[in-house]
């Protein structure tokens, strides 16, 4: 069976990781390659549903705990209905963050809750991502760019500069313990450069 390519895209909030999916996803598809461009948490309808609870609201409105046990099931669904299919049929998979984020906004942001994601992650996911790409940012910078955009989803850009600054190392120091899997590449390129970058890793799993 055709197993497809799963990508997923890593990185602090305005990093430019969600630009990026989407410029890899149009010029995947324009040069004819079968492609699934998805986001967690969301994904399928009832992650989607679940992402408006995680995502809005007040900082604190959940325990870690609790928001891995949320995280878990929005990904599982997302797997069973999106992903699991996309791939059988030969496709490429980009997603907009995966259990990397799990891992980092979960398992790191308050307290060292690590073990319980990994934990839960070999439990329900039957799979990891071919290639994952993190688009390395400042976290001020990042931070900046986020809240520009003067959305509702806002959740975790809320809890500070202080968060990105460890998130931001918390991605580099997974992207060392799993370094087979990643390619870090520089968010504070110009747009077009980075996602030069990203095609050159990507184009080069195709082939």
């Amino acid at each position: 069976m055709n197993t497809g390519l799963f990508l997923s895209f890593e990185g602090i909030d305005g990093s430019g990781k969600s630009t990026q999916a989407r410029m890899l996803a149009e010029f995947l598809e324009n040069s004819g390659c079968p492609v699934v461009l998805t986001r967690e948490p969301g994904g399928s309808p009832g992650a989607e549903e679940i992402r408006n609870l995680v995502l809005q609201g007040d900082p604190d409105r959940w325990s870690a705990e609790t928001e891995i046990l949320l995280f878990t099931a929005a990904r599982r669904d997302h797997m069973e209905r999106t992903i699991l299919p996309a791939l059988a049929a030969g496709k490429i998979v980009i997603c907009d963050r995966f259990a990397d984020s799990t891992r980092m906004y979960q398992g790191l942001s308050r307290g060292n809750l690590r073990e319980c994601v990994d934990q839960l992650h070999s439990l329900m996911i039957p799979r990891d991502p071919d290639k994952t790409i993190l688009i390395d940012m400042d976290p001020s910078v990042g931070l900046s760019r986020a809240k520009s955009r003067n959305g509702v989803e806002e959740r975790f850009e809320d809890f500070g500069v202080a968060l990105q600054e460890k998130m931001r190392q918390g991605f580099l120091d997974l992207a060392d313990e799993f370094s087979s899997r990643f390619a870090v590449i520089n968010g504070l390129q110009e747009l077009d450069d980075v996602q030069r970058d990203v095609r050159k890793v990507v184009l080069s799993l195709i082939k």
